[in-house]
């Protein structure tokens, strides 16, 4: 019994911790958009949990950027959509699609919106070196619904909310 005991012990700590992330989402000049992103990787996928509030009622694009720079009053220093593959814009599990496009966040009447989503890791990692890695980048929520199809944003509209994504 002992024996299975450290056998399992030793497995655990073999796999090491989960990589978690999180991007605190802050309102880009004149909006009040804010929240927080959480990102889990476990086993062959990033799960993404995201919870806003401050949004106009109905869809708003969200993306991962190419640059973890905020700093801009309308969030264009974060650059265009994270795309290592060089991708074209699309609509997320259906067939291409830039890394970083996560579709459409849906905020209710009172501004409130929640995302649940899981992200295969060869579309991106929470592993800080890898060439695919989201950690440092920024997240993105814009005014208008992707329309998962124009080159090269899916015309989403001005950037409303805009947070790094940071490993805890």
């Amino acid at each position: 019994m002992l024996a299975a005991v450290a056998t399992l012990a030793g497995c655990a700590s073999m796999t090491g911790p989960r990589p978690i992330a999180v991007a605190s989402m802050n309102p880009t000049q004149g909006n009040t958009a804010t929240g927080t992103v959480s990102f889990v990787q476990r086993g062959g996928q990033v799960l993404v949990d995201v919870h806003m509030s401050g949004l106009t009622p109905g869809p708003h694009g969200i993306h991962i950027h190419e640059k973890g720079d905020c700093s801009a009053p309308d969030a264009a220093s974060a650059g265009g959509h994270f795309n290592p593959d060089g991708a074209a814009h699309g609509a997320p599990g259906h067939g291409a699609h830039h890394a970083g496009d996560f579709g459409n966040l849906t905020a209710d009447a009172s501004g409130k919106a929640e995302l649940e989503i899981a992200v295969p890791t060869p579309q991106f990692t929470l592993v800080a070196d890898a060439p695919n890695s989201i950690v440092g980048k920024a997240l993105v929520v814009h005014a208008d619904p992707d329309d998962l199809k124009t080159q090269p944003s899916g015309n989403s509209g001005k950037r409303v909310a805009c947070g790094i994504i940071a490993l805890k």
